[in-house]
């Protein structure tokens, strides 16, 4: 009879991009604490780290020239520069991670994720994630008491050049309530790991099953 088979797949990356304040950081970390099989990408980025940052967990944080070498290289899968500050993603990780079958998750906004379109696109899952309100996503930025006032104004002017770009993923997700939210965000997650299943993986366990089939079969 056939055998126990494990259905291989190609990993898949996941974008999870929105507004500054919008929610994407908490969902993603959630998202992490759940699932199985899926690392975050860590981006290089020449902002300066925040107290709440560790190295090598939220970012690794370089200098401007070493950035520009990564990108001379061709050592980043996709780069931008967003408030100021260039963040990027290291090529050679993120390829091994698919090819062994695993998930990367990617928190980049919609500049890096039409970057990644042009390189991976069969590769990628997006989302984008809106906050429920205009209001709530200034008390979000407020409470996290990381960054002044004129930074605060400066997040909330981006996000109304941001949003827009919310038709360029392939889901959105509104943001009113954490648990929905990443209830829907796991949802994604499993459709779209049932579509991704190698063919060569599915003949070799189909071929077995139904020559199985045949001997059960009456002539």
């Amino acid at each position: 009879m056939t055998a126990n088979f494990d259905i291989e797949r190609r990993g898949l990356l996941l974008i999870v991009s929105s507004p500054s304040g919008a929610g994407k950081t908490t969902l993603t970390r959630l998202l992490l604490e759940k699932e199985e099989k899926v690392s975050l990408s860590i981006s290089v980025t020449t902002r300066q780290r925040r107290s709440s940052e560790v190295e090598g967990v939220h970012y690794y944080f370089v200098s401007q020239r070493r950035f520009e070498q990564m990108r001379e290289r061709n050592e980043l899968l996709e780069w931008a520069e967003v408030h100021g500050n260039f963040y990027g993603t290291p090529r050679e990780p993120v390829e091994a991670a698919l090819n062994e079958g695993r998930d990367v998750l990617f928190d980049i906004d919609w500049q890096g994720t039409l970057q990644l379109y042009e390189t991976m696109r069969s590769d990628v899952v997006s989302v984008f994630v809106l906050p429920p309100t205009a209001d709530e996503l200034k008390a979000r930025l407020e409470r996290r008491a990381e960054d002044n006032p004129e930074i605060i104004a400066r997040r909330l002017k981006n996000a109304a050049d941001e949003i827009p770009h919310w038709k360029e993923y392939d889901y959105v997700l509104v943001n009113r309530d954490l648990e929905d939210s990443l209830t829907r965000l796991r949802s994604i997650l499993t459709a779209e790991r049932l579509k991704r299943v190698r063919e060569d993986s599915i003949q070799a366990f189909v071929d077995p099953l139904l020559s199985d089939l045949r001997k059960l079969t009456p002539r």
